[in-house]
């Protein structure tokens, strides 16, 4: 499992796709510094939540960031006929996705949990309640993103397009407007988590409880895991 899991690391970790990333990643840093500066010490606002939280870090380049990296982590090995070299190896299947998901959710997760990280740091001047809340919601959205395009990768060589529109359909346009669906929105899994561990956080709306979070969360990164094993054992590899 641990070399599975270093080469996929090291195929993920291209210099122009972490250059993408950290451009990404920057963007919310921008926002709270920017915040920061124009409105000193003064907590922020709904407002700021609800563009720099809830619509840029969680609403896009999280789910864009994981999609990019976790796609890629079969479908790179598919288009270049090398994942046979895997599969023909007398190793359980479960060791070949765990290692490959692992390391996708390390290279997108540093960029990621690291951006909610600074961003909430320097955004709620160091408020670190709110800090904790924000980047455990991060940490939460990079996990189950991640298991879930780690299957679309498998599924099809078009997973990027596919993600591209369940992250803007689905979870921006549906889950956004019709609330009965947001018990089936990553997104909504995410900003409940930083509410319910600082509810200062996303205070509008409805939110997911506790319970139901939890057993989503986990029924959600299990599922799509168990999809990606069951896949790559029946699926014809080139």
């Amino acid at each position: 499992m641990g070399s599975v899991y270093k080469l996929t690391f090291r195929q993920l970790s291209g210099r122009w796709r972490l250059i993408i990333t950290l451009l990404l990643t920057a963007l919310p840093v921008v926002m709270g510094v920017t915040w920061r500066l124009i409105e000193g010490d003064r907590f922020p606002d709904a407002d700021f939540q609800d563009i720099a939280l809830n619509g840029m870090l969680s609403g896009a380049i999280i789910p864009l960031v994981a999609l990019a990296i976790a796609s890629a982590a079969f479908s790179n090995e598919i288009e270049d006929r090398t994942l046979a070299n895997l599969t023909l190896s007398p190793i359980p299947r479960w060791k070949i996705v765990l290692p490959k998901l692992l390391g996708a959710m390390t290279v997108s997760g540093a960029f990621l949990v690291t951006s909610a990280f600074i961003t909430s740091f320097i955004a709620f001047s160091g408020d670190m309640e709110a800090v904790m809340a924000i980047t455990a919601g991060a940490a939460v959205a990079v996990a189950l993103y991640s298991s879930l395009f780690l299957w679309a990768g498998l599924m099809t060589t078009r997973a990027i397009g596919y993600g591209l529109l369940y992250v803007f359909l689905w979870e921006g346009m549906f889950a956004g407007l019709v609330s009965g669906v947001r018990f089936l929105s990553i997104r909504h899994y995410s900003l409940t988590v930083m509410h319910r561990l600082d509810e200062r956080i996303f205070t509008g709306g409805e939110h997911l409880s506790n319970g139901v979070v939890i057993g989503a969360s986990v029924g959600v990164f299990v599922i799509f895991l168990a999809l990606s094993i069951r896949r790559l054992r029946r699926m014809d590899v080139p």
